[in-house]
């Protein structure tokens, strides 16, 4: 009798373990349908890897905002200035420093990029195989592997909660990762027409690639 609790429990326990596995790509795919824009915040930490444990390195932050297809402003405040923001045509990064932008096809810059994910379009499964990834750190995690070979992503993670992303984790083909966490993620907020109009700078040097 006992083994058969025990069975019973067992079952139970697989049952809801697969049941929070499917939340990942659920939650996902929900967010993307119902998410034509949104704005937050970003703290990236690249991971050093390497014989020993992996150690936390360079850290930045700032804020995105995108709104679907291919628009969006992420930019970086801490440590350095730069903006990478894109019209929907055309990507633009700028060097506050430096005073230098450089200017993209959108097309070419975003392709299997952690940026498609999130501000691409909503036929992600057209360049990424998405596939549950598990709950660790209070988070359900959806697993993107680029289809085309030579992305320089090997892998991105994104971890949910409640319906919203709140962390990526993006190995590169050196073996390197980078981590970021979001916070303060509003849907839908109100956009102006220009809001992601590109004006270049006064003085600025323009290179286009």
């Amino acid at each position: 009798m006992m083994r058969v609790k025990s069975l019973a429990a067992l079952s139970a326990g697989l049952l809801l373990a697969g049941l929070a596995q499917a939340g990942a790509l659920d939650q996902f795919k929900s967010f993307v349908a119902s998410t034509k824009a949104a704005k937050g915040e970003f703290v990236q930490t690249q991971v050093k890897s390497g014989s020993e444990a992996p150690k936390a390195g360079k850290t930045s932050s700032g804020t995105f905002v995108f709104a679907r297809p291919g628009k969006f402003i992420w930019t970086y405040s801490k440590p350095y200035d730069q903006v990478l923001q894109a019209d929907g045509e055309q990507l633009f990064v700028y060097d506050k420093d430096l005073n230098q932008v450089t200017v993209k096809k959108l097309g070419d810059a975003l392709g299997s990029s952690p940026a498609a994910i999130l501000f691409g379009s909503n036929d992600l499964e057209k360049n990424f195989t998405l596939s549950e990834g598990g709950s660790s750190d209070g988070l359900e995690w959806l697993k993107a592997v680029p289809k085309a070979k030579d992305t320089s992503f090997e892998q991105i993670s994104i971890g949910l909660k409640d319906g919203l992303p709140a962390a990526m984790e993006l190995k590169d083909s050196f073996g390197q990762t980078s981590v970021l966490k979001f916070s303060k993620i509003e849907k839908n907020p109100a956009l102006g027409a220009s809001s992601f109009k590109f004006v270049i700078p006064k003085g600025a040097d323009v290179f286009n690639n």
